[in-house]
């Protein structure tokens, strides 16, 4: 754990060292340049953060960290798409992409990450519609899609997530009228949707 310090430079390649380590907290740091493409050989790792860095780039190849169960990219510049392997990484519980400049839309196969509990992606670029897929995520307690240019409907397979505390999809480009499903989640607090085009 080297979070909440002030290193900086470029994370050097040589992590991929590290082969044994499963839990690796590098957040609140300065660490700038790319995620270097040898951490994706740590497939041991179960919690990768690195959020608060100044990190930019694409997000590498991640198929290989198949424990994952926490991945947090939040509060860098990090830019292009999400992976399109995302949907492998079937231990996920946490995924975090929070303020960044990622682009492109949301890939269908997120429905495969059913143990998800925690999905952040606000304060992004991120466009096209709302997967229908979602509805395959029946353990997410908080999904924040806020700050985007996402359009489209929200999917009606929304009604699945029942275990849903929060849901922020405020500013972007959402339309037609809401699910009525929302009426009987118990456990949600206070939805914001505001500033889309709901009917």
């Amino acid at each position: 754990d080297i979070s909440n310090n002030s290193f900086n430079g470029i994370i050097p390649q040589q992590i991929s060292n590290l082969s044994r380590v499963s839990q690796l907290k590098m957040d609140a740091n300065l660490f700038s340049g790319s995620i270097p493409i040898s951490m994706m050989k740590l497939a041991s790792l179960s919690l990768l953060d690195l959020t608060g860095n100044k990190l930019s780039g694409t997000i590498p190849s991640i198929r290989n960290l198949t424990n994952l169960e926490h991945l947090k990219l939040a509060n860098n510049s990090l830019s292009g798409p999400i992976p399109p392997y995302i949907g492998e990484l079937v231990n996920l519980k946490v995924l975090d992409f929070e303020s960044n400049r990622i682009s492109g839309s949301i890939p269908s196969n997120i429905g495969n990450l059913t143990k998800l509990g925690i999905f952040f992606l606000a304060h992004n670029m991120i466009s096209g519609s709302v997967p229908t897929s979602i509805g395959n995520l029946i353990n997410l307690e908080s999904l924040d899609l806020s700050r985007n240019t996402i359009s489209g409907v929200i999917p009606s397979t929304l009604r699945n997530l029942t275990k849903l505390n929060f849901l922020l999809v405020f500013n972007n480009k959402l339309h037609g009228t809401l699910p009525p499903a929302l009426n009987n989640f118990t456990k949600l607090v206070s939805p914001v949707l505001c500033h889309n085009k709901f009917a």
